[in-house]
């Protein structure tokens, strides 16, 4: 930052963490940039029989002082490691190899141990961070600057520094920084931050508009909700990043065979180096060199080193979480991107989740009167109710020009429906069970009807129907189609059959619903998929997985992604522990030298970190 003192003069000041950081960054360069240059000018001395070299201390205290830069760090961990009785970790096994070459006057060797796989760690912490960064870039994408209105004047602050119930500017293009609703009549704004595509959501005066979305058209005015931490898109970067917590079975399993693997080789390195010393002593013309079989058992540590098992496996589910956020899809951890791969069957509630939740009439039947008059019955005693159906009464009468009439008395009838007086006459609407309760009978083919029905009687008899059906959502018959490509069992009664899957063996089932009232199957679902759209609240606090998209066809999304995810860790798995055994037997059998040991340790570390990532840039 360049501020002016009272001289006039510029000056750049930079803040303590500023200053810290960059010194620990060039500490960490620095380190295996100067045991590089020792490291190099010693082989070539060696090389070149330099005179100061032919004394045994001099070439010693050259690559010690080499060494001290990269292995003190590593030391310092593996003796740590050892206070906290963690005898046996990727430290403990690098400072053993180091000493051990040492030990056995391989000096250019033991210094390039610490310093391959000090320089691996670095780069497999660049890929990592990267990676992260990568992640967090996909969602964490709020400005750090804001107009807001103080004093009647525009003042630029930190989001951070708004409080609720401020009135916040954003220009056309820039992104919104806080929640809150919107102040203007009517506004346009891009959603693909939250949602993975960029579809304009038109939002009237009063509506929710949320941190990440971007302006279109015009300048907007909103009314701030929440505060900065508590945004929609906050909680989710909480919810992303809070998943690295939840554990896969593969990274709990790898975690529990890391701590047995690593005794283990530690265990035949000793025995490489032991067991010819026993067959020498039991035969004689057995020729066993010491320092020969002790290179074999430190070539043979430095290989069995599970580093790139123990970072790729965790980064592999990271990095799947990471490719769903970019698709507006959440996973609460990488336990349920691992779940949700094992999947066969998937019970959907169909309001709101396969179809809009938006009901429209189809057709009418009257009974007595004329359509019209039917109608208008319906719509008199329906047009105070918020109810859907009533709603979708409503336009229908409104598409026909039908106006309602006078009610005298009202009465509602919980879970039938509605009695009242219009003029001289009693209407009932309602349902069937209405018409049934009070002996009022009802044509036969209206009790098998698909449809939502809605029922009319004027003073005790029938007088007609009208039918209604809610839309399906635009994608819904695309999901239906890629979920039954994965062989998935597509049941319709979500209660009953819910309760029959969770008792079959070998039956995994996802039930998919709104968010909104379906927390109890959620819960006892294995996977619950809560499709609440962008900022409900009720989604995000009561499913495994949520689908800010609120389109169906983004549960065969989140399939394919958990498949492709479980693929690359696998893939890791048995890559990694392929390339150990070979090297291993190769180094056992003294066909490997160290530099090959670190050269293929640090290799496939970064083979399986950079094949873990690339699941971020796939498409799906």
């Amino acid at each position: 930052m360049e501020t002016k003192c009272q001289c006039g003069c510029a000056h750049t000041h930079t803040s303590p963490q500023s200053k810290e950081k960059e010194q620990s960054m060039i500490r960490k360069i620095g380190a295996p940039v100067l045991s590089g240059i020792f490291l190099i000018t010693g082989i070539i001395f060696q090389h070149q029989q330099w005179v100061g070299f032919s004394h045994p201390v001099v070439e010693f205290c050259w690559f010690l002082l080499g060494f001290l830069p990269v292995g003190l760090p590593v030391m310092r961990e593996a003796w740590e490691g050892i206070l906290r009785k963690d005898w046996f970790n990727e430290f403990s096994l690098m400072a053993l190899a180091s000493l051990g070459a040492f030990y056995i006057g391989e000096y250019p060797e033991a210094l390039a141990v610490m310093l391959l796989y000090t320089l691996g760690e670095m780069l497999q912490d660049k890929a990592v961070n990267q990676a992260t960064r990568n992640i967090r870039g996909l969602l964490d994408v709020r400005p750090e600057r804001v107009d807001v209105y103080r004093e009647n004047t525009l003042r630029t602050v930190s989001p951070r520094d708004v409080n609720v119930g401020e009135t916040i500017e954003v220009k056309p293009g820039e992104r919104v920084p806080l929640d809150g609703t919107l102040q203007n009549p009517q506004a346009v704004f891009d959603t693909s931050a939250l949602t993975g595509e960029s579809m304009p959501r038109n939002v009237s005066a009063g509506g929710d508009v949320l941190a990440g979305m971007i302006v279109s058209g015009q300048a907007v005015r909103i009314l701030v909700t929440k505060p900065y931490d508590h945004s929609t898109l906050a909680r989710i970067l909480n919810l992303v990043q809070d998943a690295a917590e939840r554990k896969a079975p593969a990274e709990l399993f790898i975690r529990r065979f890391a701590r047995i693997y690593t005794p283990i080789v530690v265990l035949l390195a000793v025995l490489i180096v032991a067991l010819p010393a026993l067959v020498a002593a039991v035969h004689p013309g057995f020729d066993y060199v010491f320092n020969d079989w002790l290179y074999r058992g430190l070539v043979f540590l430095v290989i069995s080193c599970p580093c790139a098992l123990i970072i790729s496996i965790p980064l592999g589910y990271f990095g799947g979480i990471g490719a769903a956020s970019r698709m507006g899809i959440l996973f609460k951890g990488s336990n349920y991107l691992d779940a949700i791969t094992r999947v066969n069957a998937i019970v959907f509630d169909k309001t709101g989740t396969l179809t809009t939740g938006s009901f429209r009439v189809t057709s009418m039947q009257a009974a007595g009167l004329t359509e019209d008059e039917l109608l208008r019955l319906v719509l008199s005693v329906e047009k105070k109710s918020t109810h859907p159906v009533a709603q979708a009464v409503a336009r229908f009468a409104a598409e026909r020009g039908v106006e309602p009439l006078e009610v005298t008395t009202l009465n509602e009838l919980a879970g039938y429906g509605l009695e009242a007086e219009v003029g001289p006459r009693k209407v009932l609407v309602g349902n069937i069970r209405l018409l049934k309760d009070r002996k009022i009978t009802v044509p036969e083919e209206l009790t098998d009807c698909v449809a939502t029905v809605v029922v009319c009687a004027i003073d005790g008899q029938y007088a007609g129907c009208l039918l209604l059906s809610d839309t399906l959502k635009e994608d819904a018959m695309d999901a239906i189609k890629k979920i039954k490509a994965y062989g998935d069992l597509l049941p319709e009664d979500k209660a009953v059959h819910l309760e029959q899957l969770n008792s079959a063996p070998d039956v995994s089932v996802a039930f998919v619903g709104d968010g909104m009232n379906d927390a109890p199957v959620l819960a006892l679902s294995d996977v619950g998929i809560a499709m609440g759209g962008l900022g409900s609240d009720a989604a995000i606090e009561s499913a495994d997985v949520v689908i800010q998209t609120d389109q169906p066809s983004r549960v065969a999304t989140a399939i394919s992604i958990g498949r492709a995810t479980r693929r690359i860790v696998m893939q890791n798995i048995i890559g990694a522990i392929t390339v150990k055994i070979l090297v291993l037997l190769a180094g056992a059998f003294g066909f490997a030298t160290l530099w090959a040991a670190v050269f293929a340790d640090v290799g496939v570390a970064l083979l399986v970190v950079l094949n873990s990532v690339r699941i971020l840039g796939k498409k799906f």
